[in-house]
């Protein structure tokens, strides 16, 4: 597999053992370490500012001597270059006497590029205008006996093999106007940074911070590469910080202070960022008043990636670290209950109904009806909770369910549906087979019994079913489907175990908490064809597919716009040890055809809160036509 097609592109950021002042030898350790990262599949390779004199040279930097030598240096770095692009950090002197300090890309014994520093940092302990001149205005093309011919910028679009980076040095990302800004608006899906940044107490949190924000509000990938300790000389100490983000998300770090060097290695999915920005409106119709070029790399040639650096967790919409979810989950029963207990008062309703199965959804349901009558100060006497019981209702579940009422301190009501349903299929003469008809007559007896209790106490009915069905399509048109609001509109299935899971442990007294224990344990179930022995008969996930595997299919689909072929790679890597490729195909295809095929039923969806940022909402989510495919 060639982790390229799917939009992977690796580079590495290398903070090398450099020595101040000597070119020659540091030209020999960047290449070496170019090397190293290229054989572990880098296409890209950063090195800090600087990095081929050093960046503490001072007054070094005026002399003919040093910036004779960088150039040979960087002549020498130029030829030597392969497969992998090479940025590196160079002082270089304009014919008019300036002097810039300046990124270099290089590759395949080439000079693609050169970028100069337009932000030159000089209070507190930077001194740099004593050197260097700004390269905002500079728009040169060099014309090098060793170098050969190219454009010294900043307004530089590198492209390898499709996919896009641009660079800033240092200060330009601590300045009011950064020229990444502009980079990413003119197609940079990559931004890489050479820097010389030393440390202080708590600077590499504020660094950190601002790099990852960085990637956030231009969504983009951001590569941040510092000066390691060999470059400590005087009052300064440089860490060697290596720092990767993408849109937000830190991706690597690297360890501080190593003085032999260090490195880092990521992979961003570029095809992501492309997704992320042609959904974001603000990216797309902001202006671009740039005059950017492009520089490309050998037409028709092209690096392969025969493996990923990237690791996906099993449940996407779980945050895998405990106090995280801790946060998460009260986050989560926050935007539920207020979102219900808003539209109660924007109803002016006082009531609810609710529908009480015995399973996940419906007792997530009740919990932030629970949440909901405590924000608007209401008692438990303002809660309908109604369980019926029907050909398929297990003693199991039915014991559930009045469980969780009763252990809350709700009444419960028990309107068995069995008479009324059995007449319904006389009336339209059905044969009393176990079909689609028979198992649909029960879900939409039930749905007329909650609207019309909740018409005769003027109540709200309070929708359970999650995001993981709605893209399934696994509910009744027009019955469980329907609600006046769905407080799990869009919440998957997996989140939802996490869910009661996590309000068992945590917010239930003893009583409750066991009742939550007991609905975790129990097998997902329709409940619509009866047992021969009067338990729980039908299986979801034996019907459908595991619910783990279906909420990484829609995460990738709907939050990264990966098509089929990128899902299955990615589920190969999340789920590989307890799924064959196969198995995974099977379900994939499944998941596929249900989800277009399904569409009618999200078209008429009722309103419920958006809780994360994957939803089906028609309204503020997912807008498409009924009738819209995909070949699976």
């Amino acid at each position: 597999m060639d982790y390229t097609d799917h939009g992977f592109f690796r580079a590495a950021a290398v903070a090398p053992a450099v020595t101040v002042g000597n070119p020659r030898a540091n030209a020999r350790t960047l290449l070496a370490a170019c090397e190293a990262e290229a054989r572990a599949g880098a296409s890209l390779v950063l090195t800090p500012e600087l990095s081929v004199t050093g960046y503490t040279c001072e007054d070094l930097f005026t002399t003919d001597l040093l910036l004779e030598e960088a150039r040979s240096a960087l002549a020498e770095i130029a030829r030597s270059s392969g497969e992998a692009a090479l940025v590196v950090g160079a002082p270089w002197r304009l014919a008019d006497g300036r002097l810039l300090n300046a990124a270099f890309v290089c590759l395949r014994g080439r000079v693609l590029g050169a970028v100069p520093k337009t932000a030159n940092p000089n209070y507190e302990e930077f001194y740099e205008l004593r050197w260097f001149a700004s390269g905002e205005e500079v728009a040169a093309t060099v014309r090098d006996e060793e170098l050969g011919r190219f454009e010294m910028r900043r307004d530089q679009v590198f492209d390898l093999w499709g996919f896009r980076f641009a660079i800033e040095l240092c200060e330009d990302l601590w300045a009011p106007a950064q020229p990444s800004v502009a980079h990413a608006l003119a197609g940079a899906e990559i931004v890489v940074n050479l820097s010389a940044s030393n440390e202080l107490v708590a600077k590499a949190d504020y660094r950190r911070d601002l790099v990852r924000m960085q990637s956030a509000r231009l969504i983009c990938g951001y590569l941040y590469a510092g000066s390691g300790p060999t470059e400590s000389v005087k009052d300064l100490v440089f860490g060697g910080h290596l720092i990767a983000a993408e849109n937000g998300r830190l991706l690597g770090e690297s360890e501080r202070f190593a003085l032999d060097g260090t490195r880092l290695a990521v992979d961003f999915d570029c095809k992501k960022l492309r997704h992320d920005r042609a959904r974001n409106a603000t990216f797309a119709h902001s202006p671009r008043r740039g005059s950017h070029v492009t520089v490309e790399a050998d037409a028709g040639w092209r690096r392969s990636l025969s493996d990923t650096h990237r690791e996906y967790g099993r449940h996407p919409f779980v945050p895998e670290d405990e106090h995280e979810f801790d946060a998460r989950a009260r986050e989560v029963l926050a935007i539920q209950a207020t979102g219900l207990a808003s539209r109660m008062r924007s109803a002016d309703i006082g009531q609810l109904v609710i529908g009480l199965s015995g399973g996940l959804d419906s007792t997530l349901a009740f919990l932030v009806c629970l949440d909901a009558l405590e924000l608007n100060r209401l008692g438990m006497d303002a809660l309908h909770a109604i369980t019926m019981p029907g050909p398929g209702t297990s003693g199991h579940t039915n014991a559930s369910a009045k469980g969780l009422a009763r252990a809350a301190g709700a009444a419960i009501r028990e309107i068995p549906i069995d008479a009324a349903v059995t007449q319904h299929l006389e009336d339209i003469c059905h044969g009393g087979d176990h079909d689609v008809t028979f198992e649909n007559a029960q879900a939409r007896e039930r749905t007329q019994i909650l609207f019309d209790v909740a018409n005769r106490v003027g109540g709200l009915v309070v929708g359970t079913g999650d995001l993981s069905e709605l893209a399934l399509g696994w509910c009744t048109f027009n019955a469980d489907h329907m609600a006046h609001y769905n407080v799990n509109a869009s919440v998957p299935k997996t989140m939802i175990a996490y869910l009661v899971r996590w309000y068992a442990r945590h917010r239930a007294a003893e009583p409750l908490a066991e009742v939550l224990h007991r609905v975790l344990e129990t097998p997902i179930t329709p409940e619509l064809v009866p047992s021969s022995d009067g338990g729980i008969g039908q299986r979801t996930e034996a019907i459908l597919g595991p619910y783990e595997l279906h909420d990484f299919f829609l995460y990738h689909l709907l939050r990264t716009g990966a098509g089929p072929a990128k899902i299955f790679a990615l589920a190969g890597l999340a789920f590989g040890a307890d799924y064959p490729p196969d198995e995974i195909k099977r379900w994939l295809r499944v998941f596929f055809q249900r989800f277009h095929l399904a569409q009618f039923k999200r078209t008429t969806l009722p309103p419920g809160p958006k809780v994360g940022t994957v939803s089906l909402s028609p309204r503020g989510a997912w807008r498409v036509p009924d009738g819209a495919g995909a070949t699976a």
